[in-house]
């Protein structure tokens, strides 16, 4: 298929040293906030929102953390590709392969809300494209297709 590539997914620790070190390498820290908030979006096997995350790390740490500042770090994992947002669920997931920037599109499901992502340029450069054709510049694709995942079409 042109425009898809393989890449290697990370997961556990060496997902969260991956993100460490793309987000240094773009010139950022990487704080111990900025860790907890990774390692419980990472964590998750469904995208999450600010309010999950925010939830999970005051629970780790043991006092209220406030979703405005994890909508912070969350905007910043996004900017530096350490994140993607799902956009119709205002939700996040964990970018697998922060060193190898994609336009992303997203496979959601109605039923049980899993989102898989796709790498596929060939698709995503057509609209860039089209909307670099008319006019738009510092373009980026937000593709999400709805539907049932394999597991819930099938009835498990």
């Amino acid at each position: 298929m042109a425009g898809h590539h393989h890449h290697h997914d990370f997961a556990g620790e060496k997902l969260v040293k991956a993100a460490r070190d793309a987000l240094v390498e773009a010139g950022e820290q990487w704080t111990e906030m900025r860790a907890d908030v990774f390692e419980a979006l990472a964590a998750r096997d469904r995208p999450a929102s600010a309010y999950d995350i925010a939830e999970g790390v005051g629970t780790r740490r043991g006092k209220r953390v406030a979703a405005n500042s994890v909508y912070r770090i969350l905007d910043l994992f996004v900017r530096t590709n350490l994140a993607r947002r799902v956009e119709s669920a205002n939700a996040y997931v964990a970018n697998s392969h922060p060193g190898c920037r994609h336009d992303c599109i997203f496979l959601i499901c109605d039923l049980c809300g899993k989102a898989v992502h796709i790498d596929d340029d060939s698709l995503t450069g057509a609209l860039r494209q089209a909307a670099q054709g008319a006019g738009f510049a510092e373009v980026r694709p937000v593709v999400e297709i709805r539907g049932h995942c394999s597991e819930c079409a099938s009835g498990e």
